[in-house]
């Protein structure tokens, strides 16, 4: 398997988010039309942020506990049995609002590079862990938003803008050698 191709079974575990995923079918098997995969988050885990997929919709289905979404302002609580469709572009956010491990089928339609931002994001989170940090290194997360942009983007601030300045602070990054760690970090 190389780094940018999950094979099914493939577990992905987040320290930091609480997230553990499993990957159910990939890119690879779907011809690039899906990702399932199956998400365990511990209660009080979250997404690390809001965040939009520009070109990718999201099907969260309820196993097990309950997530509190966010989606376009709207708040939605869900349990067992409850789906929740987040189309492409739309802003979002969840969370474990119980007091047991949620349980929940993802799809992602079309699944791009999502599999490779799983793997880089827990890489990342498991840095941090090991730094004590609140956040992830700034140039670290410069090379992730620009290396994965047409999977997620800041929902609330202009792409344009944002895109401009990540693209230059990335640069900088590879001219200085400053982006050796995060190359590690996702060669994982």
């Amino acid at each position: 398997m190389t780094t940018d191709e999950a094979l099914a079974g493939e577990v992905i575990h987040n320290p930091v988010s609480g997230e553990t995923i499993v990957i159910r079918q990939s890119a690879a098997q779907t011809g690039g039309r899906l990702l399932a995969w199956d998400l365990r988050l511990v209660p009080g885990g979250r997404v690390p942020s809001g965040h939009t997929h520009p070109g990718q919709e999201e099907r969260f289905t309820i196993r097990e506990g309950q997530l509190c979404f966010r989606i376009a302002g709207r708040t939605v609580v869900v349990g067992p049995g409850d789906s929740v469709v987040v189309p492409a572009g739309t802003a979002h956010h969840f969370a474990n609002v119980g007091s047991i491990d949620a349980v929940v089928y993802v799809e992602t339609r079309p699944a791009l590079q999502m599999e490779q931002l799983l793997r880089t994001a827990a890489g990342l989170a498991q840095e941090q862990r090991r730094r004590a940090s609140a956040m992830p290194r700034p140039v670290d997360l410069m090379l992730f938003m620009r290396e994965f942009r047409a999977e997620v983007q800041a929902p609330y601030l202009p792409a344009r803008l944002v895109g401009m300045v990540v693209g230059a602070a990335a640069r900088l990054a590879e001219t200085l050698g400053a982006d050796r760690r995060y190359r590690r970090l996702r060669a994982r």
